[in-house]
């Protein structure tokens, strides 16, 4: 056994088994060896009184006829016993009568016997014996004899030590043997312990089916390490769900500081926004005021007002279209369309403001007609949208290109520009909500941001595509719209409105608690040779139709004392009331206001601000009405 395996469970088992057998063997030697110097001891004694006895046996008639010579001639027979090495003979009276001393010991004789009985001095036995001549003591026997028990314990130690020594050599060798059934199932325990703290397996076990305490103990060890492995695998599946979900809210997190920078940027580009038309319209208003005798600036910032509220009026039905479409709420009147009315819509729209920027509008569309199946106003809406934008962020002067194609049943659009391109990571993401390019000049241009998400969405909803493309900042940009076409024959166009209003004049009712509005309006009909009535508030309204029976009546909704809805349904309860044509003008804009509307009896749902060309075309549209009530 090496120095260095002194710690292992082999070599303590091994030192166990052997220091056991030596305690053992030495504790049974000694035993042995005390009860053999017992034995040896009584043995000695024995044998040396009985020699005793001999003598006085053989002395006690020499001793009674006082021969000294024939006791000194028996004494001498005593050579034949080494270890006696001296002997006298003494008489009754003490003296003594005969004496002999083995050659070459000197020893010391006593002068006076003792009483009988024996003692051990300095390693050797004195014995002292009676003679005895027919009952009656003639002398004493001494003996001095030589006592070997220091020899007798040499030598029977030696004899032990031997064998103590092949005993604990035996042990070893079968210690050494039998420590394997305990050691070697340790051994795998721990080398596959090893195994799985180095490769991180927990579906490694232990082999083999030892019983007993080693049995359980490579159970019990294989049984952890299932455990282990359960707690790690769901321990690791915990981390992985943590991972993503971490990954899920650090995008979360990110898109939320995103949407709430592009938020605050979209306030701050909204009230930049609406405040830049106010400005014009404010000086107009300054103009009418102070130089209301002067036709031409009169005309002059009446164009400006209307084009600045236009433009407000734009701003604010984006707005409220991406909220309809994002609420779910958002519906198109789809019906055929062609194409050059759609794009005669758009240029209706946006054609001043190109103008007004000094560019070159450039229209390549087929020679033939071309019909969309869609909602002609959110077309046109699209249109207006890109050609807006193209005129906005190209500098002054520039190129805007409005091109259209088919490609079998296809219809391409595509609206391009000199101006200030995109930067490649723009292309997608331009057309989320409230994203604008970020740059110098397009921020002095920015818009709301929300023109091309609602272009997008709008697309989408007639089954089109639209995509970004620019080669870089500097090198203008194109946007491509793909929409559906039909090649049904075109059906008969309608009569235009106009026809109506230079034909006929009518009775009309405004009701409206702003004054300037309803007397403005008020105005422009009597203007055009319609009788009007102007009440503001609801029961006032409500008399006036029940004497004025008006064709037409343009209501608002939020009347004092009553609303809008209620007296539509009291003018309808009148005898003439089925006959008048009613439309709501409102600031509320949702399709659930639209719906109370017409629930109310309402023909008509107008939002504010209203064109005077709404209107117009209202009163064009009394003969079809009357076709349905008839």
């Amino acid at each position: 056994m090496s120095m260095h395996d002194t710690g292992s469970v082999r070599s303590k088992l091994i030192l166990m088994a052997v220091s056991t057998t030596a305690v053992a063997l030495l504790c049974a030697g000694i035993a042995m060896l005390l009860l053999d110097l017992r034995t040896f001891q009584r043995y000695w004694i024995d044998d040396l009184t009985t020699q005793a006895d001999i003598v006085a046996s053989v002395t006690a008639p020499a001793v009674s006829f006082n021969d000294p010579a024939d006791v000194a001639q028996s004494l001498t027979l005593l050579r034949v016993r080494p270890q006696i090495v001296a002997a006298a003979v003494f008489t009754a009276n003490g003296t003594r009568f005969a004496t002999y001393v083995r050659t070459g010991v000197k020893a010391n004789l006593p002068e006076q016997p003792e009483p009988a009985g024996y003692r051990i001095e300095r390693g050797e036995v004195v014995l002292y014996h009676d003679i005895v001549e027919n009952g009656e003591r003639v002398g004493t026997v001494y003996l001095r004899s030589r006592y070997g028990v220091l020899d007798r314990a040499l030598s029977y130690g030696a004899i032990l030590g031997g064998v103590l020594l092949g005993a604990l050599v035996i042990a070893a060798i079968v210690a050494s043997r039998l420590q394997a059934s305990i050691t070697r199932p340790l051994e795998a325990v721990t080398d596959i312990a090893r195994q799985v703290m180095l490769r991180r397996d927990f579906s490694l076990r232990v082999p083999g089916h030892q019983k007993g305490e080693i049995g359980v103990l490579v159970e019990a060890f294989n049984d952890m390490l299932a455990e282990i492995g359960r707690r790690s695998d769901a321990l690791q599946t915990a981390n992985r769900t943590l991972e993503h979900e971490m990954d899920v809210r650090q995008k979360a997190e990110g898109a939320l500081i995103l949407a709430d920078r592009r938020k605050d940027e979209f306030l701050a580009t909204l009230a930049h926004e609406l405040r830049n038309p106010l400005a014009p319209i404010r000086t107009g208003l300054d103009i009418l005021r102070i130089r209301s005798g002067d036709a031409q600036a009169t005309q002059r910032a009446t164009d400006i007002m209307e084009r600045q509220l236009r433009q407000m009026v734009r701003l604010v039905d984006d707005l409220l279209d991406v909220s309809r479409i994002n609420t779910g709420k958002f519906t198109i009147k789809m019906g055929r369309v062609e194409l050059k009315a759609v794009v005669n819509d758009a240029l209706e729209v946006v054609r001043s403001y190109i103008e007004l920027h000094g560019h070159e509008l450039v229209l390549e569309l087929p020679d033939r007609p071309v019909f969309l199946h869609g909602d002609a106003t959110r077309l046109a809406q699209v249109l207006s949208n890109l050609l807006n934008n193209a005129a906005k962020y190209t500098n002054r002067g520039g190129r805007v290109v409005l091109k259209g194609e088919v490609d079998e049943n296809t219809l391409i659009l595509e609206v391009a520009d000199t101006g200030i391109g995109l930067a490649p990571e723009m292309l997608d993401s331009v057309f989320d909500m409230f994203v604008q390019v970020d740059s110098t000049l397009e921020r002095s241009n920015a818009g709301l941001g929300v023109g091309l998400s609602l272009a997008r969405k709008l697309v989408e909803l007639h089954g089109g595509t639209i995509t970004a493309h620019s080669e870089g900042l500097g090198h203008g940009s194109r946007f491509v719209v793909r929409l559906p076409i039909v090649v049904e024959p075109e059906p008969p166009t309608k009569p235009t409105p106009a026809a109506f209003i230079s034909a006929e004049s009518y009775r009309i009712l405004l009701a409206d608690d702003n004054v300037d509005f309803v007397n403005s309006i008020g105005a422009l009909l009597t203007a055009m040779g319609h009788s009007v009535v102007i009440t503001h508030n609801g029961p006032d309204a409500l008399a006036a139709a029940a004497r004025f029976c008006p064709d037409y009546a343009f209501l608002d909704i939020g009347l004092p004392h009553m609303s809008g809805y209620d007296l539509a349904r009291g003018i309808r309860k009148l005898p003439t009331g089925a006959l008048t044509v009613l439309i709501a003008v409102t600031g509320w804009g949702q399709e659930k206001d639209r719906q109370l509307a017409f629930e109310s009896g309402f023909d008509h749902h107008m939002v504010k601000p209203v064109r005077f060309e709404q209107i117009e075309e209202i009163l064009g549209s009394r003969s079809i009405i009357k076709k349905l009530r008839t």
